[in-house]
């Protein structure tokens, strides 16, 4: 790959997720979040599956249909319907700039739980990151908006799903190719949410405006983004491709203000900031350990 290729689909693949935030703020209120979601994964999962039948692969995620189905509760089912529900309130960037925190929580729960060796420099990006958690939460939301606070909630515990999944990932998957981990646990999110669904059915017939929105959601910031994604770690390595989520509250931000005349204040402006630079700090590689002496 070229590298003005590689920078052009970096810029898509942030483009294309960013989009999903506008995506399910347009919808989610017709659909509600349960059904949006299904819509979402069973779309994806249509295209996702059969990639990994002609590759050959569909024996190794049917080997490991648990694992998979633990990540696509942790990884796709919970985060997303989380996220759906946070933006029936939240403006499309804010939520963004809420799931952009999960590399935060995963540092946390690495140097909480997992007992991993951390820096005074990355724990000081930690507590930077929060800090700009600490200031979206005093952001006011427009009047009469009802819900705010379970809106933040739900999409902080979006970012805690994801950084849960993660090291569920590198622990039961490492060797599992890419594709059959993405295709594998949407669909099984897929079924998860299948019980819901009697109980969550519209009100209403959603009008084509929402129908194109959940048609975009799954083809475009979901089976394509996760293409690209692949794409790019194979061509970059994982450790580059993951840069990407840097990008993807500023996309979010931009397709609010032109698709639906969000407006960007100075608290999400300010927050956006603490949080980005506080995963780039609590993100830095340690500096290798002197050998021991002999």
């Amino acid at each position: 790959m070229k590298r003005w290729q590689a920078v052009v689909e970096f810029i898509l693949l942030a483009a294309v997720w960013g989009g999903s935030f506008l995506f399910m703020r347009v919808a989610a209120s017709e659909f509600g979040p349960v059904w949006l979601i299904e819509l979402r994964l069973a779309l994806a999962s249509a295209v996702l599956v059969p990639l990994v039948v002609r590759q050959g692969k569909w024996q190794v995620g049917l080997a490991l249909w648990r694992p998979l189905l633990v990540v696509g509760v942790l990884n796709s089912a919970l985060p997303f319907v989380l996220l759906a529900y946070a933006t029936l309130t939240l403006p499309a960037g804010l939520t963004s700039i809420l799931n952009a925190t999960a590399p935060l929580f995963g540092t946390a729960i690495a140097l909480i739980w997992l007992r991993e060796r951390y820096s005074l420099v990355q724990c000081a990006g930690l507590a930077i990151g929060f800090l700009g958690v600490v200031v979206l939460l005093g952001w006011q939301p427009p009047t009469g908006a009802g819900g705010f606070g379970l809106a933040m909630v739900a999409g902080l515990g979006a970012a805690c799903c994801y950084a849960i999944a993660a090291p569920y990932v590198r622990h039961h998957l490492a060797e599992v190719p890419s594709l059959v981990i993405a295709a594998g646990s949407i669909a099984g999110a897929s079924l998860v949410l299948l019980p819901l669904l009697p109980f969550t059915i519209p009100k209403a017939m959603p009008s084509p405006q929402s129908l194109v929105a959940v048609v975009a959601l799954a083809l475009l910031s979901t089976a394509l983004a996760y293409l690209l994604y692949f794409r790019l770690i194979a061509h970059l390595g994982s450790t580059r491709a993951l840069t990407v989520g840097y990008l993807i509250p500023l996309f979010a931000m931009v397709w609010g203000v032109l698709g639906l005349g969000e407006t960007v204040t100075a608290a999400m402006g300010l927050g956006c900031g603490l949080v980005l630079l506080g995963t780039a700090i609590a993100n830095r590689p340690l500096p290798p350990q002197p050998a021991p002496p002999i």
